[in-house]
């Protein structure tokens, strides 16, 4: 696959049609030798910047690349990351020169959400492991496209929810599991901030550092404007999941592990732009309520703009026959059924701990001991979406076995999304 090829070209080999292509790269993968580094390329210089240094700070892998699209980011990135650990990794606008490079092994990105699957699927099958940022997908379909082509492919996937690597988190969840708080049916969980407007946003030109068209990728061509990049774009449908999905990913996965449940059967939600007259899409007050087999519920608060959420800003509680367990960032709260505190734990939220769960998984080849593989991170992420269906079409949705949406053509018309073309991903 050559850098200097066209946008289309580019992706139609990557694409199914082109499937020996495909196989060939990913067969062609770097053995990574025990005792050697992992050769890491770092996509993304927002939060992409903290994983390159969290990375970074392992001898068990080595950064090669770091990679923005914005020429000004990535530089003051560079510059950091140099401060940090004395040398400087190659620096590149373009993801397509980390994947072209076959000493690479990995790649760690933080994108905007529109980019997270298909170029996940691209390093797939370009042989390289994937950690992802939540959520994983821009909607349902790209969560079945990247389960399928990590599988395909034979790569280790992990999404970025560091909570389940986290060891006071993980003991939280063992003691629930264990029955300290008796059978568990009904789960709250809330995330709140206090986040300003965005304003009415104008067409304006491209800033010279920015390169607009590969920011856009496989989402369809729309104007710039003046108030979506480098953040509001989380606002915005057509490229962004809200706060439900942005902060909600990580508390309903945490929920959907400790309540032991897969797909929802029921979805509802309300809310909405209440706080602000400005060119917000998505909600800045939802509650969303999820019920699954077994008579078991999970409800999601989620509020932009107001604080303190329930019990802190952020957090998960689980409400059981014997009393409750709640789970915040980095600590949890064991209480009776009167609400008295019985125990309280806390300690480091998880990031280094994901990071070598993720890098051991590569050294042994052993995908499955992954606290976040792929396939369960797409789970907790179709929550996520689900919710946001729910409410974007103000209707109830019902959904099979495997969570796909049942007898609701709206909602099913939002399993999936347009792409501009030559640019739809293909597992």
């Amino acid at each position: 696959m050559s850098t200097s090829i066209s946008r289309r070209s580019f992706m139609a080999q990557a694409a199914a049609g082109s499937a020996a292509l495909a196989v060939a790269s990913s067969a062609g993968a770097r053995t990574v030798l025990p005792g050697s580094k992992i050769q890491i390329g770092v996509i993304g210089m927002s939060r992409g910047k903290a994983l390159a240094h969290t990375f970074g700070a392992s001898d068990q892998c080595r950064i090669r690349y770091l990679c923005d699209v914005d020429t000004e980011r990535l530089g003051a990135a560079a510059a950091g990351f140099e401060k940090a650990f004395g040398y400087l990794p190659e620096r590149t606008g373009d993801f397509r020169h980390i994947l072209d490079d076959p000493e690479v092994d990995a790649v760690v990105m933080a994108l905007p959400v529109h980019w997270h699957a298909p170029l996940s699927i691209l390093a797939c099958q370009a042989g390289k492991h994937v950690y992802v940022e939540k959520p994983c997908c821009h909607n349902p379909r790209e969560g079945e496209l990247l389960v399928a082509a990590a599988r395909k492919y034979g790569r280790v996937v992990q999404m970025g929810t560091q909570r389940r690597s986290s060891p006071v988190i993980r003991e939280g969840i063992a003691r629930l599991h264990a029955g300290e708080i008796g059978a568990v049916s009904y789960v709250r969980s809330w995330y709140a901030s206090v986040r300003g407007t965005i304003g009415k946003g104008v067409e304006a030109a491209v800033p010279a550092s920015l390169n607009y068209d590969l920011w856009q990728g496989p989402a369809p061509r729309k104007p710039y404007k003046d108030n979506v990049i480098p953040y509001n774009w989380h606002w915005f449908w057509h490229w962004g999941t809200g706060e439900l999905g942005n902060n909600g990913t990580h508390m309903l996965d945490l929920a959907r592990w400790g309540l032991q449940v897969d797909f929802p059967s029921r979805v509802t939600a309300r809310g909405g732009r209440f706080r602000f007259d400005d060119d917000q899409e998505t909600p800045d007050t939802l509650t969303v309520s999820y019920e699954f087999p077994g008579e078991k519920m999970v409800l999601w608060e989620g509020l932009s703009c107001n604080r303190p959420g329930i019990d802190t800003d952020v957090g998960v509680c689980f409400f059981g026959e014997k009393g409750s367990l709640t789970l915040r960032s980095q600590d949890y709260t064991l209480r009776d059924p009167d609400g008295k505190v019985l125990d309280q734990q806390s300690g480091p939220l998880g990031d280094e701990e994901h990071r070598d769960n993720f890098l051991a998984a590569i050294q042994d080849g052993t995908p499955d001991t992954l606290h976040a593989e792929i396939e369960t991170a797409f789970r907790s992420t179709l929550l996520s979406h689900l919710g946001n269906i729910a409410y974007r079409t103000d209707s109830a949705v019902h959904c099979d076995g495997q969570g796909h949406i049942l007898d609701n053509p709206a909602a099913a018309a939002l399993w999936q999304r347009d792409y501009e073309p030559g640019w739809a991903p293909e597992g």
